[in-house]
């Protein structure tokens, strides 16, 4: 039985609150106190779920939502049909959502960067069939709660997901309008760092989900340029 096969099969017990760990029989901790295969695992299974009971938030799940969902994380090859039924079981409704939420954000305490990725995919599961609504917007607000991400974070995730236009510069970067010349360029390398795509893949982010690392960078870069030809900086 594959790893899938066995997710497939354990779901209830999933939503019930069982650890991704314990149905997977990940039982030995690497030094940091984590399995070495269960951030990988265990961040696959968590977006899986939040992105299906994202999309049936605001009422049955529609094709362009899955379409978003398959842009935001590829699915391994040969599981195509393991994953599909996954996805269609946690999409029956979105109870149970905060259970996958909380397992995520335990696999990684100390890296809040993945966790906002995952909300980034989210928000562009949101919108992908039109303005983000209430229920949606309530659903996004709790899963980043329970990511334990602050607002500079969401606004951040949001800003990714929804366009550069909707996000001020300085938001992006996490600083003060006011911030000099010199803490701009700070808080955009400290951004970059923490956000590169090698840098999360060696934390456990699958690169089936890298594609949002990179578009996190470019918006990062991006928000840099801005400010510095608004304040006619030299390139860095």
């Amino acid at each position: 039985m594959t790893i899938w096969q066995r997710i497939v099969d354990g779901a209830t017990r999933l939503a019930n609150g069982e650890s991704i760990g314990s149905l997977l029989g990940l039982s030995a901790p690497s030094d940091d106190g984590v399995h070495p295969g269960l951030r990988q695992v265990g961040f696959t299974i968590g977006v899986i779920a939040l992105g299906a009971k994202m999309a049936r938030a605001d009422g049955p799940v529609s094709e362009i939502e899955m379409e978003a969902f398959r842009e935001f994380f590829h699915v391994p090859a040969g599981e195509e049909k393991n994953v599909e039924r996954f996805f269609n079981l946690a999409k029956r409704d979105v109870a149970g959502f905060e259970t996958y939420a909380r397992q995520v954000a335990e696999l990684f305490p100390d890296a809040p960067e993945i966790l906002e990725n995952v909300l980034e995919g989210l928000f562009a599961i949101a919108k992908a069939d039109g303005p983000v609504d209430a229920a949606e917007a309530d659903y996004l607000a709790k899963v980043a709660r329970l990511f334990g991400l602050d607002s500079n974070r969401f606004e951040r995730a949001k800003a990714a997901a929804l366009g550069v236009i909707e996000c001020e510069p300085c938001v992006v970067l996490g600083i003060d309008p006011l911030a000099t010349d010199e803490q701009i360029r700070e808080a955009w390398l400290r951004q970059v760092r923490a956000h590169h795509p090698d840098r999360l893949i060696a934390q456990g982010l699958p690169e089936e989900a890298i594609a949002i690392a990179n578009r996190k960078v470019a918006l990062i870069n991006d928000a840099y340029d801005r400010l510095r030809r608004q304040r006619g900086l030299v390139p860095a």
